[in-house]
C-alpha cells in the first residue's frame, strides 16, 4: 500500500475541484471506461481505449489524438483502489505495446508519476483532491516536474472542465 507523504518540498502538485454530484457516481466515473472515454484525457482529444482493468495491478492503456493528428499512448497502473474513496495510480506516456515511454514533446519530464485521488462527500457534493508526485525521478526530471505546476493546473483544468460537462449531460440523463 502506498501511503501519502507529508513533505513539503514543492514537488508535490496539488489539484482540488468540487463537483456537483454524489461521491459514488464520481469515483465510478472516474472508473468506469464506458465513463471515461468520454471525459479523460487533454480538452479537445479523443480517446480510444485499448485495454481497462481496475484493480491493483490493473492496467487503463490508452491513445489520445487531437483532430487528425497523431496518437499519443498513456497507461495508468493502479496501485490502491478504495471505493469510493481513494484512486492511488501510476500515470506514464506509453507506446502502443503498453511501453513505458517518455513525454513526446518534453524529453526532461518524468517517466511515471505516482497519483493519489481522493473523493470526499461535502453534502451531495464531491471535492476531488488529486496529488501527483514524480516517481523514481532524477533532479532533472523533478525540476521538471516542479516548473509545469502552473502548466498542469491548466492541463487539469480543462480536462475536468470538460469532466464537469459530461456529469451535468450525464446526471440530465438520468
Amino acid at each position: 500500500m502506498i501511503r501519502e507523504q507529508n513533505i513539503d518540498d514543492g514537488v508535490e502538485f496539488v489539484y482540488t475541484r468540487v463537483f456537483n454530484a454524489p461521491r459514488e457516481l464520481v469515483f465510478d466515473t472516474f472508473t468506469q471506461t464506458e465513463h471515461m472515454q468520454q471525459w479523460w484525457g487533454p480538452k479537445g482529444c479523443k480517446i480510444e481505449v485499448k485495454t481497462h482493468d481496475l484493480r491493483p495491478g490493473g492496467m487503463f492503456h490508452y491513445s489520445m489524438r487531437n483532430g487528425d493528428g497523431p496518437a499519443m499512448w498513456g497507461r495508468i497502473v493502479y496501485r490502491e483502489i478504495v471505493r469510493p474513496e481513494r484512486l492511488v495510480l501510476v500515470n506514464s506516456f506509453s507506446d502502443e505495446q503498453c511501453g513505458v515511454t517518455r513525454h513526446p514533446a518534453a524529453p526532461d519530464w518524468p517517466l511515471e508519476m505516482l497519483n493519489t485521488s481522493t473523493f470526499d462527500d461535502e453534502g451531495g457534493k464531491t471535492r476531488l483532491t488529486l496529488r501527483s508526485r514524480p516517481l523514481n525521478a532524477n533532479a532533472t526530471e523533478v525540476a521538471f516536474f516542479k516548473a509545469g505546476h502552473a502548466s498542469m493546473q491548466g492541463g487539469f483544468g480543462g480536462m475536468y472542465d470538460v469532466y464537469e460537462q459530461y456529469l451535468a449531460d450525464y446526471l440530465a440523463k438520468r
